[in-house]
């Protein structure tokens, strides 16, 4: 069995995606996993697919308690573990931090010892999907794990929740509560508010219309189906950072706005240049691959059939010529039984590729 650094037991409260994903992991390493939720049927889902076993009665002594509910509840969830289970260390996994702590801190039953064993993370990690049948061990695999925290905390506490993202093979991360909340509003918050904004405007959309949708829409309104539910509390819970950025867009949309009202103006087409290249800045400042800097990749674009194993085939193929894949993605070809494969790599490789795929009979569109 792997070895973990957590010695277990482990009580997870919440059976969501996340709370069963992080009871799947930690079954993998062969830890003991209780499961808890307000939902009997999404815990019997946990268990069913392996994350847990049911919690019968408060009579455990976990070494930690995982509380992976939504953040209207998780504050009271944090509480009461701590007042249950006197030797625990607790931690939430929500994507909100401040609220959640001032909470924790502000509920009267707890003291300074309770308190001490309470520590505040957050895994960057998700799905579309939600729900325990969504769930997988591998969830975490290399995806940021936040923690945070407060200055009360315990030091062998916060190892503990350390130990947490470690075992589920997490990249570490340490941050102070307000400087968590107010990164995820920018990389996560914001881009959900966004994404879901582009996706309504979808609504009276006509077909016609719809029929020439590509990868750019579809790469925008990508999360737009995320779980509406759960993404109000986490803008209402994170609203103090959120506003001011999408106040910053607010006025990016105004001005652009402004300047197309009258697109022969004096200076409106530099204007229009200004902010699609402070965008492309701004693009080019996320990691790239393994969070190297990011980095330029040819594309080489594959015409497939729509019929099964020819993605394996040319994956196949690519990997025997040893050239390797920096990233891919498929578009498929309104009305037509065909797809388009991009393939991605170092551009010192590029005709190399397509000299393999063009000899292997594959179509490279030029």
């Amino acid at each position: 069995m792997p070895s973990s650094h957590l010695a277990g037991p482990v009580l997870v409260i919440g059976t969501g995606l996340l709370g069963t994903s992080v009871g799947l992991g930690l079954r993998a390493k062969g830890l003991h996993v209780y499961l808890s939720d307000i939902s009997p049927t999404a815990a019997g889902v946990a268990q069913d697919i392996g994350a847990g076993v049911l919690l019968e009665a408060r009579t455990i002594a976990p070494e930690l308690v995982v509380v992976g509910a939504p953040p209207d509840v998780t504050a009271a969830l944090v509480a009461q573990a701590l007042l249950d289970y006197p030797n625990a260390t607790v931690v939430d996994i929500a994507s909100v931090k401040g609220s959640i702590l001032a909470a924790v801190l502000a509920d009267g039953r707890l003291g300074e010892r309770e308190t001490s064993r309470y520590v505040g993370t957050h895994p960057m990690a998700g799905r579309e999907k939600s729900g325990p049948a969504a769930a997988r061990g591998e969830l975490f695999t290399s995806m940021p794990w936040v923690i945070c925290a407060h200055e009360g905390a315990d030091a062998s506490r916060v190892k503990v929740a350390e130990s947490l993202a470690i075992d589920l093979g997490a990249t570490m991360h340490r941050m102070s509560v307000t400087e968590h909340d107010e990164s995820v509003a920018l990389i996560s918050h914001f881009p959900q508010a966004a994404s879901s904004m582009i996706a309504s405007r979808l609504l009276d959309a006509q077909p016609h219309q719809l029929a020439l949708a590509g990868n750019g829409l579809r790469d925008t309104t990508r999360i737009a189906a995320s779980d509406e539910k759960l993404w109000i509390q986490i803008f209402a819970h994170n609203a103090a950072a959120l506003v001011p950025i999408l106040t910053g867009m607010k006025e990016d949309l105004d001005r652009l706005i402004n300047t197309l009202q009258e697109p022969k103006a004096p200076g409106a087409l530099l204007d229009l240049s200004q902010l699609m290249s402070e965008g492309n800045a701004g693009k080019a400042r996320i990691p790239g691959k393994h969070g190297a800097p990011p980095q330029a990749f040819a594309l080489v674009t594959v015409v497939i059939d729509d019929r099964p194993g020819q993605i394996a085939q040319l994956l196949t193929e690519i990997g025997q010529a040893q050239i390797n894949i920096e990233d891919l993605r498929m578009e498929h070809s309104a009305g037509h039984q065909v797809g388009l494969v991009d393939v991605s790599v170092i551009p010192g490789r590029r005709d190399e590729l397509i000299d393999v795929l063009t000899t292997n009979g594959w179509k490279v569109a030029q």
